[in-house]
């Protein structure tokens, strides 16, 4: 429930009754006696409202109202007038202003007037996060393609977990995007406009693993001139990116576990304590608690890191999404080299549905370069492993997608080109993870 209401009167014996009123009434109140000091401490998206004086030393309540229209035109302001200044409130509610009140006014005058306001903003804030939400579910179909049913769950996990102040271990092969991922749970989440640093544990010397994480001041050991900020330290604020976490040395797992555990950390060559505020997104491809077991990762580390955790699909257990991506990297390469790229034949898709992809994404993202720089042809052969069943899998899904992109969803249409009853239609979409919504242009 919205109870926040900022109060802004150059007399104290207005801020304290005012207090006191919206206090006893269950307000959680701020007080200033000057229009600079409310703006100075404004939030973004404000879940209250704000009650100001018009005239007062410095910016008066009407400049106020000005500025706060120019940051969020929705919040809503009341103004607290004397009586000569009726007319000139009256005038600020045509300029957005929500409500004026005319000195001296009672508590219940007051309080009505808030109550009326809190809902009005209540409302605006709840509009605003069921748009919000919208673009972002957009923004990620458009980041993360498919339309595998495996990718559609990932997809909903990741905008569930961006939000949250936990730590992420995410669970792939190599080549499965696990970079991408760990990019989504940042950009999506309220650390977006921090720092995203990416590191990973199996590019560097175990010599210099401490100094890259850590930083060091000048002088700390041979060859260092300077200072330098380490991992760590540059991603306060944002996210931290460790992948392939399973290499990291296990004396460097014990000072990365005690910065977990109590938020601070030392440069090489410093006593100080310097305070960090981060996310650690980490990536691997084996399973951390085995390799504890094995005496290889710290268990104690394995569960800081694992709070939440999120598994990548194989490229080879989502054929249906691969027409997608393949023509996705097609066109980024073509529009990257300055080339044109034809459409698919049935053949082409054939040798890529059939195919094992053991590089997965990665290596699905090299063929279709090499494919638009005419290097070769796509990957050829039928592989002996995937069945004839699953083969058809595959392509069905993807002539009902090709078929419900050229026709922006239009289920009819679709019917007519594919010649389908409208019941073994419905039965197929279920079975693929497909619907209408999709392909619908603008939804």
């Amino acid at each position: 429930m919205l109870n926040a209401v900022m109060v802004v009167d150059d007399e104290s014996s207005i801020r304290n009754a005012v207090e006191q009123w919206l206090s006893l009434s269950g307000f959680e109140v701020q007080l200033f006696s000057r229009a600079e000091e409310c703006l100075a401490a404004l939030p973004k998206h404000f879940a209250g409202v704000i009650l100001s004086d018009v005239r007062m030393p410095g910016l008066s309540g009407l400049e106020l109202l000005a500025e706060v229209q120019r940051r969020d035109a929705d919040l809503p302001v009341i103004l607290l007038t004397g009586h000569g200044d009726v007319p000139m409130a009256v005038e600020a509610m045509r300029d957005g202003a929500y409500d004026f009140l005319e000195k001296p006014f009672s508590p219940e005058t007051l309080l009505g007037s808030l109550r009326r306001a809190l809902d009005k903003r209540r409302l605006v804030l709840e509009n605003r996060a069921l748009h919000e939400q919208a673009d972002n579910r957009a923004r990620l179909d458009a980041t993360l393609l498919g339309v595998s049913r495996g990718l559609q769950t990932l997809r909903r996990q990741v905008l569930d977990l961006a939000t949250l102040p936990v730590n992420v271990l995410i669970r792939g092969e190599t080549g499965s995007g696990k970079e991408l991922v760990a990019r989504c749970l940042h950009d999506f989440g309220p650390r977006a406009d921090k720092p995203f640093v990416a590191l990973n544990c199996a590019a560097i010397p175990e010599q210099l693993f401490e100094a890259e994480l850590f930083g060091h001041e000048s002088g700390a050991f041979t060859g260092a001139s300077g200072k330098r900020i380490g991992k760590l330290e540059y991603a306060d604020g944002g996210t931290l990116f460790l992948d392939e976490i399973e290499s990291m040395p296990l004396a460097q797992q014990v000072k990365l576990l005690r910065v977990l555990q109590e938020q601070k950390l030392e440069r090489l060559g410093s006593n100080q304590s310097i305070r960090v505020d981060l996310r650690i997104v980490a990536a691997t491809k084996p399973d951390l608690l085995d390799e504890a077991r094995a005496g290889r990762f710290r268990e104690d580390l394995a569960y800081r890191l694992n709070v939440a955790e999120l598994r990548l699909p194989p490229l080879r257990d989502r054929r249906e999404d691969i027409p997608l991506l393949f023509e996705s990297f097609a066109q980024s390469a073509a529009q990257r080299l300055g080339r044109t790229f034809p459409p698919l034949s049935g053949a082409q898709l054939s040798h890529l549905l059939s195919h094992d992809w053991p590089g997965n994404v990665r290596e699905l993202a090299n063929v279709a370069e090499r494919q638009v720089l005419g290097l070769d042809e796509p990957v050829q052969g039928i592989d002996p492993g995937q069945s004839l069943a699953a083969q058809q899998e595959a392509f069905e899904a993807q002539c009902l997608r090709a078929a419900l992109t050229r026709h922006k969803g239009d289920v009819k249409a679709v019917l007519e080109e594919l010649q389908l009853p409208r019941r073994t239609f419905n039965e197929k979409m279920q079975r693929h993870g497909l619907t209408r919504e999709m392909f619908v242009q603008g939804s």
